[in-house]
């Protein structure tokens, strides 16, 4: 039997292409700065960058681990930006797959990390050398509210300080029961929205979601220019009908969302991917747009809290967030995303829309790969004044769906669009190397104002395309001057908010 370390030896073989990143007219020319591998884990998490060791460049979290229900050395790890070594490593008994929320909890002057996942995880960790700080501990058996909280922790949010110690305070959505039947209520628990102290997460307030319906989604949190303080949240599944809503943050600090508004419903689908908050009809509130995972796509009023435009991508499904920039020639925020062809686990292809942020209308429309859930990123690479996209795509026989007996060839691409010109790149193809969950991260790692890309990509041998093999990660130095602020540069923006508050 051939050990997972030498199958990566005799597997990475990569082309680099580099051609979106040799820019002629720049002095800086690409390349491949380091790639790191890790045998035998994988990631449903995207990386999130902060300088852990002081040394003035960007290094990278993210949470990990085996396959389902599988312990882990590697539940979550941290990386150096310079060179791809790994900083520290915490242990985990199942899969942490969100994404670090960075926050000084013990003001030592280093960023420490607020991650969870599956198994009812939720940790901080410490910043520098990844030691435990603090840990969710379901103790709430006879707590009407909390007793619900045996679910999956999605991402956490950074909200203002709600408890008077001056720290800021994390929003989270607790819910999810993987092993629950699909198509049926049973032995689902309502989803909880939670705020909790970031110094020893300890419970500040807490409420069902309305409808008692289980929820998957990270929740949005905005201020509008009035000064009100809103949250958006989803609920329902891949099987089951689902809403989103809108609350307060003051009734969620008391514990009543009982008057939550429904913004908008779905059958037979929930809201999984986080919604995002942007100003699009220019009346300077933020408006929210949501996909639901039937490829729903609604954009609301932010001060009527009415319907501006709907759009349903159809035959198709979405866990993918929106991407959000100005992909037209107007100075209204237009959205990216793409989705899976067919019903899961039974997807058969991907579909990139990007919706005219006025209209709704789909003003660019491809097929570009197989199914995936990352998500774009967002950048103008050519400096037209028109923001292109990088996205990870995976190329096999999208008919296979996830699981065969047959044997998959694939090959994993990094790729931009170009939607003034409808071009589409390659920057860096892998071949037997898969990425159905990781979203790209851009950036300046070194501060030498040039975009660098840090992105995962996963072994794949077997029939199964979720199976975890083992992974590696690599940083590419580009020849793309930053000009400008790079506002959506990783899963849910380069901030981690889901608000998009760039002018043109």
């Amino acid at each position: 039997m051939i050990s997972t370390s030498k199958l990566f030896y005799m597997y990475i073989k990569y082309s680099l292409l580099f051609v979106v990143f040799c820019v002629s007219c720049n002095p800086k020319k690409a390349e491949l700065v380091w790639n790191q591998s890790y045998p035998a884990i994988g990631s449903q998490s995207s990386p999130r960058s902060a300088d852990l060791n002081n040394d003035g460049f960007l290094d990278f979290v993210m949470g990990g681990g085996k396959n389902e229900y599988q312990e882990s050395d590697f539940g979550v790890f941290a990386f150096d930006g310079k060179t791809g070594k790994t900083l520290w490593n915490y242990a985990s008994k199942d899969q942490i797959y969100g994404s670090a929320t960075f926050v000084d909890i013990d003001s030592d002057g280093t960023n420490d990390v607020v991650i969870g996942g599956r198994s009812n995880i939720l940790v901080a960790l410490n910043g520098k050398n990844g030691k435990l700080i603090w840990e969710w501990t379901y103790k709430y058996e006879k707590d009407s509210v909390l007793k619900n909280t045996l679910g999956n922790f999605q991402n956490t949010v950074l909200i203002p300080d709600q408890n008077g110690d001056k720290m800021p305070d994390l929003l989270v959505q607790n819910g999810g029961n993987p092993k629950a039947l699909p198509n049926t209520e049973y032995g689902r628990l309502p989803g909880v929205l939670m705020i909790l102290n970031s110094k020893n997460g300890n419970v500040i307030s807490s409420a069902v979601t309305p409808d008692g319906r289980e929820s998957y989604t990270p929740p949005l949190y905005f201020v509008q220019p009035n000064g009100k303080e809103y949250i958006v949240f989803g609920t329902g599944g891949e099987t089951l009908d689902g809403n989103l809503y809108v609350t307060s943050l003051e009734d969620l600090r008391k514990g009543n969302i009982e008057q939550s508004r429904l913004l908008v419903s779905e059958k037979s689908h929930g809201y999984i991917a986080p919604p995002v908050a942007a100003d699009i009809n220019l009346d300077g509130f933020f408006d929210i747009v949501a996909i639901s995972h039937g490829s729903k796509i609604t954009a609301i009023d932010g001060k009527s809290w009415q319907k501006i435009w709907e759009k349903v991508i159809t035959n198709t499904e979405s866990s993918n967030a929106l991407s959000v920039g100005y992909f037209t020639d107007d100075n209204i925020p237009d959205f990216f995303t793409f989705t899976s062809k067919g019903v899961w686990p039974d997807s058969k292809g991907s579909v990139q829309v990007m919706l005219n942020g006025k209209t709704g209308e789909i003003a660019y429309e491809n097929n570009l790969g197989c199914t995936g859930f990352s998500s774009p990123v967002i950048y103008d690479i050519n400096d037209d004044g028109i923001d292109d996209a990088i996205l990870s795509t995976n190329e096999y026989s999208c008919e296979r769906g996830f699981v065969s007996d047959a044997k998959l060839q694939i090959k994993n691409k990094l790729i931009s669009i170009d939607f003034a010109n409808r071009v589409v790149e390659t920057i860096d193809e892998t071949p037997n190397f898969k990425n159905i969950f990781s979203t790209p991260w851009i950036g300046d790692i070194d501060g030498d104002k040039y975009l660098d890309v840090v992105y995962c990509q996963y072994y794949s041998a077997g029939p199964d395309l979720l199976l975890f093999l083992g992974m590696q990660i690599k940083r590419i130095s580009s020849g793309i001057k930053i000009k400008k602020p790079i506002v959506w540069g990783g899963y849910m923006n380069s901030r981690g908010n889901s608000v998009f508050e760039k002018s043109r």
